[in-house]
């Protein structure tokens, strides 16, 4: 305890540390900042959250950290990438929706980050921190805001998601890489003939870490896998390990995912396991040429899972032999719950399902295993939707008897930039570009880090798609677009059972007049006029109760 908090009166002297550091030639002894994100996993799909896939890099990151049990999202890509990376809620940050949604006259639709958002990149590099990303964009690069144009100093990006190898076909097949803002064949000798994006994304986040460490300067990178995002796709040898391994199917594994997950102290006993969706079938009742078709699927995104952890660890490890590990906060996340596009079934196309010529989605029916215990999934605002699994690491300022331990303080992506701010001694400005800049919407996450309560004042809100929820201590306000709200109360029932918003009609008005007030702050919801004077549309959730 007493050496994270040395570390941080530290910072507070950061002007006189950075300045002294040039001088002398010496390391900038600031800690670095690691943000990995996964693309579309469930909160349960790794083993330090319940699930049976091994992944043993990121069971260590969080044996030697912390993980938050109540760390949300905004239930889908594009937005909470906005939010992660500015601190602002996404229709603040101009990403209301994905980034082909614009829509003229609206601030919250900008299909663009917003010219009143900064990013991490932007805070962090005016601070003096070399700044990288690689692996998924999917923030308006095709309206005008790539990462070279918004605070990174080096990258390798897709445009959106979506690639898995190096020869793809058919879905993504002809998205091209970008280096540092120039357009790359996938194929480019500077990548390899045959690469797979998880250690592609990880061999290079290394490279440029390696840049930083030769000018000196503490770095920030952002690594985005594309990873389990459909479609779902594995080198064949990984899929073969996992073949045959999910013929049990997705009723057992649900309750033995769910069993580990109170022994592990990550879900109250007293949370009912959330029922099979109707129109998802038991198991039993599925033929055997179904069961194998279905284990064929899992197999191909634990393959994934497994790719991905082993793409982590081979950073952590990079970390470790150029002696950057211990400085490093590292921050493990996933953008939205586990996706049930394409229905209950999944698709399974191609000869080689899996491989870089086929198009395989999961599906409802093993989507919900991946949010065990909660419900529903991507798009939506329920617990299955935006809880995501977040792992912090940082052997310099976490305490060492603070770690293994869970942290079950509700969070959110707003407060990674406070967070950084916090700990790259860096300045949130007021104005950025000749821009007003809208204020920070989070808290730090450091007070947690150190096992004391965050202060947050404010309770925290989501929209997309007009699904909407408002989190204020043990409650949540709940609502699917266009119905009512629900209420929850999430010390006794997280799973979002036992709706009690008929007895409690006094808190649901007052957290959705809170809900209200937040959604027209916020370009939510936009009254009036737009900017070209036209009449405004007005979202479902302007009027709803």
């Amino acid at each position: 305890m007493r050496k994270a908090l040395s570390l941080l009166s530290g910072l507070l002297a950061f002007g006189l540390v950075r300045g002294n550091a040039a001088d002398s030639g010496t390391p900038d002894p600031r800690p670095n900042l690691l943000v990995i994100l996964v693309d579309d996993m469930g909160w349960s799909d790794i083993g330090c959250y319940g699930s049976e896939i091994p992944t043993p890099h990121l069971d260590a990151l969080a044996a030697g950290g912390l993980r938050f049990t109540q760390f949300y999202n905004t239930g889908r890509c594009s937005p909470t990438r906005a939010s992660l990376l500015t601190g602002h809620y996404p229709h603040q940050a101009g990403m209301g929706h994905l980034d082909n949604q614009v829509k003229p006259g609206h601030p919250g639709f900008q299909g663009r980050l917003a010219a009143t958002s900064v990013t991490i990149a932007e805070v962090l590099r005016e601070a003096g921190y070399f700044t990288a990303m690689t692996g998924k964009w999917h923030l308006g690069q095709q309206h005008g805001t790539p990462p070279w144009e918004r605070g990174f100093m080096r990258s390798l990006n897709l445009q959106a998601g979506g690639v898995h190898f190096a020869h793809q076909t058919g879905s993504k097949g002809g998205a091209k890489l970008y280096l540092n803002g120039a357009e790359k064949e996938r194929t480019d000798p500077l990548f390899g003939d045959d690469w797979y994006g998880a250690f592609l994304w990880a061999e290079w986040g290394l490279n440029f870490i390696d840049e930083a460490h030769a000018e000196q300067k503490p770095f920030f990178l952002y690594l985005a896998h594309c990873a389990p995002h459909f479609p779902l796709m594995a080198p064949a040898e990984d899929i073969a390990r996992y073949r045959g391994q999910y013929r049990v199917g997705w009723d057992r594994l649900r309750e033995e995912r769910h069993a580990r997950q109170i022994a592990m102290g990550l879900v109250d006993p007293k949370w009912r396991l959330t029922p099979r969706a109707e129109d998802s079938p038991p198991w039993d009742s599925l033929t055997i040429g179904e069961q194998d078709r279905f284990d064929h699927i899992m197999a191909i995104y634990a393959a994934m899972i497994d790719c991905m952890d082993r793409s982590v660890g081979l950073v952590v490890e990079g970390l470790k032999r150029r002696g950057l590990l211990d400085n490093t906060l590292l921050l493990f996340l996933s953008d939205n719950g586990g996706n049930a596009e394409s229905g209950p079934n999944g698709r399974y196309e191609g000869a080689f399902p899996g491989g870089p010529d086929s198009n395989v989605f999961l599906g409802k029916n093993w989507a919900t295993l991946n949010n065990t215990p909660f419900r529903r999934w991507k798009h939506f605002v329920h617990e299955g939707g935006s809880a995501a699994p977040l792992i912090v690491h940082w052997p310099a300022g976490i305490p060492h008897e603070r770690r293994g331990q869970l942290v079950h303080q509700p969070a959110h992506l707003i407060d990674v930039m406070a967070t950084a701010v916090e700990v790259g001694g860096a300045v949130y400005p007021d104005e950025f570009r000749g821009h007003r800049i809208e204020p920070m919407e989070g808290v730090s996450l450091m007070p947690a880090l150190a096992g004391n309560p965050l202060g947050r004042s404010q309770p925290l809100f989501f929209n997309h798609e007009d699904n909407r929820a408002v989190r204020d201590g043990r409650w949540k306000l709940v609502a699917l677009k266009g119905k009512p709200w629900e209420l929850y109360d999430m010390e006794t029932d997280r799973t979002e059972l036992n709706d009690l918003a008929a007895e409690q009609p006094e808190r649901v008005r007052a957290l959705a007049a809170a809900y209200r007030a937040w959604a027209l702050r916020t370009h939510v919801v936009v009254r009036g006029v737009n900017r070209t004077g036209e009449p405004q549309e007005r979202t479902a959730e302007a009027s709803a109760e």
